[in-house]
């Protein structure tokens, strides 16, 4: 994987155009509004298939060709000069959160046509092809998984089960992606990567308060969510004397703070929690008989996640036992850490270095459409502060410099690999 990162180390004043960057994101945040400034472009609704429309529109304007496969993924392409080159993809998501942001994945996809917009204006040639993609269903929350459509493209899971995912209204994926219009004709997964980045807001707290301009990931994190179910009796509050309570929400409690001990006990480097909760008969006056709940531990270091993952299982059962009630747990979601591309992660860092970014080595806390594709083909992510950590809320935001900035680390990351052609 050559680059020509002597070449770019002469154009270090090669920097996309901001304003253009910023109202692209500004016109794209006006397709399903959310009620409170940010977004509700849920997937395969009608406001994802505007918001595709419109990114297609933009594509072409700059000389790209549109293909789209048969989960709805969109590859808009700029030629090479080596028709037999294997394209660089730049890749990241449209679709929203209920009450979304206007960047998380909006950056990534629209900063990879900036990108383009840029060699175009410059009249730069690159001997790969250049693929700007949206991924379809990267947040999950109308269909889940998260990462749906980069899934099925890497394999992890079938179309046809994906097709069969249905919403809160019983209504199924594969019907709505045709309802809006978008199944393409491409077979899923049939395309091949020279390489793929991922510009991404942090969607955490560390760049901001590291004071960093660029984030440059290393790895995601490995995950396990353990569903886990407390059993006990119901019984009455006021009439069960406390020594011959069966209570399953302390049980709950204890593995709550069982949790948070493993996952101090693995800093740095290591997460855990327990987020959703089912409290059986969840009455004000009934001692719970059962609580269902799920532990989410996550760790970038393989050895911590297995670790944390045995030490729940062989000691939860235990804390049970001992205040007179019963564990059972079952996984219910799992992927191992993915370790990004050391040749890619290191044309990250070497562009920020060479525009004159502060940077720093950073972990992704949350999943994204590039731990997948990391399955197979080079794979990096970029990236950028978000104010305060806050994602997945209407009151995200970022600032036009650090969209800019991880936007010119892109491009530079991405000229270095994809071989300018002088």
């Amino acid at each position: 994987m050559s680059g020509s990162s002597g070449v770019l180390a002469d154009r270090t004043n090669l920097k996309i155009n901001p304003a253009r960057l910023w109202d692209s994101l500004m016109e794209m945040a006006k397709i399903g509004p959310g009620v409170a400034g940010g977004n509700n472009r849920q997937t395969v609704t009608d406001a994802d298939g505007e918001g595709r429309a419109l990114f297609q529109s933009w594509c072409e304007a700059a000389g790209m060709s549109m293909g789209v496969d048969t989960m709805g993924n969109m590859f808009a392409t700029r030629a090479g000069t080596d028709p037999d080159a294997l394209p660089v993809y730049i890749g990241s998501h449209l679709d929203t959160q209920p009450t979304g942001g206007k960047y998380d994945g909006v950056l990534g996809v629209l900063g990879g046509l900036e990108a383009v917009r840029t060699m175009n204006d410059l009249g730069i040639k690159t001997k790969h092809p250049i693929v700007v993609t949206n991924w379809t269903n990267e947040e999950g929350t109308r269909f889940a998984p998260a990462m749906l459509a980069s899934g099925v493209f890497t394999g992890r899971h079938t179309q046809e089960w994906a097709y069969g995912l249905t919403d809160a209204e019983g209504k199924t994926f594969g019907d709505e992606l045709k309802r809006i219009g978008w199944v393409g004709d491409e077979t899923v997964g049939a395309r091949k990567m020279h390489a793929m980045f991922e510009l991404h807001i942090e969607q955490g707290p560390i760049l901001e308060a590291e004071g960093r301009d660029i984030g440059v990931v290393t790895h995601g994190q490995g995950l396990r969510w353990i569903e886990c179910t407390v059993t006990g009796k119901d019984s009455h509050t006021g009439s069960t004397p406390m020594n011959m309570r069966k209570n399953a929400g302390r049980g709950l409690a204890l593995i709550t703070e069982l949790v948070h001990e493993i996952a101090m006990a693995n800093q740095p480097g290591a997460v855990g929690a327990i987020g959703h909760i089912d409290v059986y008969p969840n009455s004000r006056n009934v001692i719970p008989g059962k609580v269902v709940f799920t532990v989410d531990i996550r760790s970038h270091l393989p050895e911590k996640l297995h670790a944390m993952q045995a030490e729940l299982m062989e000691r939860a059962p235990k804390l049970c036992e001992e205040i007179g009630v019963t564990f059972e747990a079952k996984i219910s979601g799992q992927f191992e850490p993915p370790a990004f591309n050391e040749t890619l992660v290191g044309a990250v860092r070497s562009a920020a270095e060479r525009l004159g970014y502060s940077h720093m080595d950073i972990i992704s806390g949350a999943g994204h459409d590039a731990c997948w594709i990391n399955d197979v083909a080079p794979t990096a992510m970029i990236m950028c502060p978000c104010v305060d950590g806050l994602s997945h809320n209407e009151a995200e935001d970022i600032s036009p410099e650090w969209a800019a900035a991880g936007t010119d680390v892109l491009l530079h990351a991405v000229l270095e690999t994809a071989q300018i052609v002088d």
